[in-house]
């Protein structure tokens, strides 16, 4: 192994990783002076806990970004080193990186919006399909944890359905590492005591 070899993998990881990590919920919330998001509702960085706020506005951006860095890693791996086929692993990198952020002491978020911006630049009928299952769950559940765990296991069943057997592996582990971060709102459903979108209770 030389540095020439190793250069690219470990660059895409760390890139990937760096801009996974970047909490967009907790930035536009103190940008906006509501102070540290993590001190309502739920704790969490992302949109539905941005969305507790009562400012619409930025619970879509936060969603939008943290979809959006997890496209931005997998297509610049592709930019950069197109004939290496490293997007997957950038993506990858980035989604951890939201996950457990280094800044927040790895105590990040729960990774769903992430995980469609990866799904969709890595395969965009894919991400569509995720999409369009996480707001049909949300909109007969009512539950945001619902409609993200079911799009987080949609994304590997779509890919193994359309022959991407090279991708369901992968989308198979983002989503139990997003039904992971789930686990408390797991048990929450369980119990009848989760709360829908809209009320103000931590979720």
């Amino acid at each position: 192994m030389t540095f020439e070899t190793l250069f690219p993998p470990l660059a895409a990881i760390v890139g990937g990783y760096l801009l996974g990590s970047i909490p967009f919920g907790l930035l536009l919330t103190r940008a906006a002076g509501l102070g540290d998001v993590r001190n309502i509702g739920s704790g969490n960085i992302g949109a539905t806990n941005v969305l507790r706020t009562g400012r619409k506005g930025l619970a879509a951006a936060t969603l939008l970004l943290d979809a959006a860095k997890g496209a931005a890693a997998v297509l610049l791996a592709r930019l950069i080193w197109p004939e290496l086929a490293l997007d997957p692993l950038a993506g990858l990198a980035a989604f951890i990186g939201h996950l457990y952020p280094v800044w927040l002491r790895f105590r990040g978020g729960k990774g769903v919006a992430t995980l469609l911006g990866v799904v969709a630049a890595l395969a965009w009928p894919i991400g569509l399909i995720a999409a369009l299952v996480w707001v049909l769950a949300l909109l007969l559940t009512r539950y945001s944890s619902a409609g993200g765990m079911a799009a987080a296991v949609s994304a590997p069943i779509a890919a193994a359905a359309m022959g991407r057997f090279g991708l369901a592996p992968l989308f198979a582990g983002l989503a139990l590492l997003v039904l992971w971060r789930h686990r408390e709102n797991i048990a929450r459903l369980w119990r009848g005591t989760e709360p829908k979108v809209g009320r103000s209770k931590a979720a």
